[in-house]
């Protein structure tokens, strides 16, 4: 089964703030110097050295500053597996959800410059944008989009993205997606609410997003390496690779362009200039003594919106929580870890994490799909810096969390690989084609081809082959990031013996993918 990266995420998120042990560093721990900061760097060499050579990984990049100062970079492996050319500290890397603070910086800097306040209403930043209620439509915030408590379900909007649609019609089409939940009492993470959010308050500085965030963040900090366009990495003449695992080996295989959810998910980076953006974090909005951002403005990003993982025991266990494209987790200490992950099932993972209290803050891209690494290579690197040792085995741990995970994720899909010893024979061709409606996903074709059916999706026109499974049930291989194995696809018949309906069990997640037959073309 192939990684389904788009859910990582919730359990970055939700899970790491928990499994840290109650007491572990209540008596070891001490004040942090930059002595045993710079102590553990060595250190840190060679766990990555041996984490890439366990997992083969092909390349990882990492930064470390410390006093508003950038103490490290370094890059390991290379950019592509099988060629040459290595990582480095101006490696271009896709960063993926490692975008979500990087987008609450820019909306930072533009309530700074008073352009706009979290608090403002959607509906009048951009009148165009819809929710299934229209009292949520004319109620929901910045703040409520940029802290995934909108109500929207888990993921909203990224298999239409996956089906080929472009940034402005997924936003029109979340206005057909039904709650997950109430406005404003779940928190539900949701690549495309923080994206209008984003676009929204870029409407309001009246240019595109991709200008805004250039303007507003890159440019006054020197991120000369760092875009929110995928032409600039496609192009980018030292670049890492996107890497999956195939039968063992990572290969580069896939192309990621996450340009429709930008904000959210398009940022693509180098560890020198990410950072500058850490430092900037942890010097509350001053750079270079210049005052980049106002600091309550920063400060207010960090702060506690929801919480996104309620204890299992409230009495021994810690909460995790969510702020403004901020992760935010508190050791047994009570320091604040800010933090944030970034997966593409199709071949990235990184992490960040910020240690305000400290003016401590760690980032670390790789060109692989999530197993865990960066985020393991971060809290061995806590360790070191607070305890002079490793504690735990957390790449162990990380990869029993990450197995557990993607088993969970197979979903409830009986394992079409094996068909059937004596399957049903199916009706004929003809009695399953035709084009068939559903308003979210809009329309699809079954098409008579080859002898056999194929499946035309989205906007692009996309065919995929069925193959026969039994009687009234054919499968097929989904793409795109939220894709997983084979997927069903299931015809209902009517009393004329042709299909009236087709459920798509890939599209099914929550009940949309049921396509009611509009024409016999």
């Amino acid at each position: 089964m192939r990684y389904a990266g788009w859910l990582l995420l919730v359990f970055i998120l939700a899970v790491v703030p928990l499994i840290f042990p109650e007491a572990v560093y209540a008596e070891t721990r001490q004040e942090l110097t930059q002595e045993k900061v710079k102590a553990a760097l060595p250190e840190l060499e060679k766990i990555v050295e041996k984490a890439m050579k366990d997992s083969g990984i092909p390349g990882m990049a990492i930064a470390v500053v410390y006093k508003d100062q950038t103490i490290y970079l370094k890059g390991f492996g290379v950019r592509e597996a099988g060629k040459t050319e290595t990582v480095d500290a101006d490696t271009v890397f896709q960063i993926a959800s490692m975008s979500k603070p990087i987008a609450s910086t820019v909306l930072a800097a533009l309530v700074s410059k008073k352009v706009i306040t979290w608090d403002d209403r959607i509906v009048d930043l951009d009148p165009s944008f819809q929710m299934y209620d229209p009292w949520v439509t004319q109620n929901v915030t910045l703040r409520d989009l940029f802290s995934h408590r909108s109500g929207l379900p888990e993921f909203a909007g990224d298999q239409l993205e996956d089906m080929g649609y472009d940034r402005n019609e997924i936003l029109r089409r979340l206005r057909y997606e039904k709650p997950g939940s109430s406005f404003r009492s779940h928190y539900a993470y949701t690549n495309f609410s923080l994206t209008e959010a984003a676009v929204a308050a870029a409407r309001a500085a009246g240019k595109p997003w991709e200008e805004v965030a250039a303007e507003n963040l890159y440019k006054p900090l020197g991120m000369k390496s760092t875009s929110s366009r995928f032409e600039d990495v496609a192009t980018a003449g030292n670049r890492a690779l996107l890497h999956v695992l195939i039968e063992g080996k990572w290969v580069s295989k896939y192309t990621r362009n996450a340009d429709a959810q930008s904000p959210a998910g398009g940022v693509s980076s180098t560890v020198r200039d990410l950072a500058q953006w850490m430092r900037l974090q942890l010097g509350n909005g001053l750079f270079e003594g210049k005052q980049i951002i106002d600091a309550t403005a920063i400060a207010e990003t960090h702060s506690p919106v929801i919480v996104n993982k309620a204890p299992a025991d409230p009495g021994k266990d810690r909460a995790g929580f969510y702020a403004l494209g901020w992760g935010v987790s508190y050791d047994d200490k009570g320091r604040i870890r800010l933090s944030h992950s970034g997966a593409f099932s199709n071949g990235a993972a990184t992490s960040v994490t910020l240690i305000p209290s400290e003016e401590l803050g760690i980032t670390v891209l790789t060109n692989a799909a999530p197993i865990g690494i960066p985020e393991a290579v971060t809290f061995s690197f806590i360790d070191l810096v607070h305890l002079g040792k490793v504690e735990k085995d957390w790449f162990a741990l990380f990869k029993q969390i990450f197995d557990a995970m993607f088993k969970a994720m197979a979903g409830d899909e009986p394992d079409y690989s094996k068909l059937p010893a004596q399957p049903l024979h199916s009706l004929p061709a003809d009695a399953y084609a035709g084009t068939y409606r559903n308003e979210y996903f809009g329309d699809i074709k079954i098409l008579v081809k080859d002898r056999g059916l194929a499946v035309q999706l989205g906007p692009k026109k996309t065919l995929y082959t069925l193959t026969h499974y039994d009687r009234d049930v054919f499968i097929y291989q989904p793409e795109g990031e939220t894709a997983g194995s084979l997927s069903g696809i299931i015809f209902q018949i009517g009393p004329n013996q042709k299909a009236e309906t087709v459920v798509i069990k890939a599209l099914n997640k929550r009940g949309h993918g049921t396509f009611i037959r509009v024409s016999n073309q």
